[in-house]
């Protein structure tokens, strides 16, 4: 098979809860304001806009691209985001991402009585809390008096692996299962979904964005294979303008990696 050919098959075999189709479906604002509907359980919601990969910056530390963020009628602002693998500390993710949204959301000088609503839509194929529900709110609780403390943050979470009949479990089957659509509960969705698994206009988008993602993770592979040798080098006490010859990096790279690993 040629290499074409088998982006292609992988393009074909890709479901919403997959990174990449996942980010070209997020692309049209009535899919995002249909699965939150749903989700958070409230027909009349309305997005106002919508950016997929958005770059929430950190200036200081860990900058990252969220899936997808939405801006609603009533001034709060959402992050969705999809994920596979039970890989990492999912929960401190959620918590990351929401602070992130919330200081790129804020101005200098701003009371915080006027920082916006945030909430942080997690939807996983496995049950990250293994208590057998496909839908869970986590709110914060004060233990001395076990009453509700809303302080304009939300955490939901949703996932693919239990099955308990509701509407968001239906939806889960779109997001996961090759031929699932259902035009009737979830028309956005459903027609989205169809448009990039079986279309040949939405099928050859879904390759381009494979390739594009492919050539971006190799070359970030190489960046950090480079940085790895890098430091190497440092400990070896080689010059910086020779280390930056030897890994293709440049000057003020090769003083960065330094200054970061402590080792200038």
């Amino acid at each position: 098979m040629s290499n074409k050919a088998k982006i292609r098959e992988d393009a074909m075999s890709l479901n919403p809860i997959d990174d990449a189709l996942f980010q070209k479906m997020a692309e049209d604002i009535s899919f995002c304001q249909e699965i939150l509907q749903v989700i958070l359980g409230d027909k009349g919601l309305r997005v106002l806009d919508n950016v997929p990969q958005f770059v929430a910056k950190n200036l200081q530390g860990r900058s990252c691209t969220l899936d997808v963020k939405c801006s609603l009628g009533d001034g709060s602002i959402v992050n969705i985001e999809v994920q596979k693998a039970d890989d990492d500390d999912h929960q401190r993710r959620v918590r990351y991402n929401g602070a992130l949204l919330t200081t790129n959301a804020t101005d200098p000088g701003d009371k915080f009585k006027d920082v916006p609503d945030v909430i942080v839509v997690f939807i996983s194929r496995f049950d990250i809390f293994k208590s057998g529900k496909a839908l869970y709110h986590v709110d914060r609780i004060v233990r001395e008096t076990g009453k509700l403390a809303d302080n304009g943050f939300a955490e939901i979470y949703v996932n693919a692996e239990v099955d308990d009949g509701s509407d968001v479990a239906l939806l889960m089957d779109i997001f996961t299962e090759d031929n699932a659509y259902d035009d009737n509960r979830f028309p956005a969705t459903s027609s989205r979904k169809r448009r990039f698994k079986t279309t040949e206009e939405g099928v050859s988008e879904m390759c381009e964005v494979i390739e594009r993602n492919r050539a971006e993770a190799m070359a970030e592979g190489m960046a950090a294979k480079s940085a790895e040798v890098a430091v190497e080098l440092l400990k070896e006490k080689l010059s910086i303008e020779m280390i930056a010859r030897a890994t293709k990096l440049t000057v003020e790279q090769v003083k960065e990696i330094g200054k970061k690993n402590a080792l200038i």
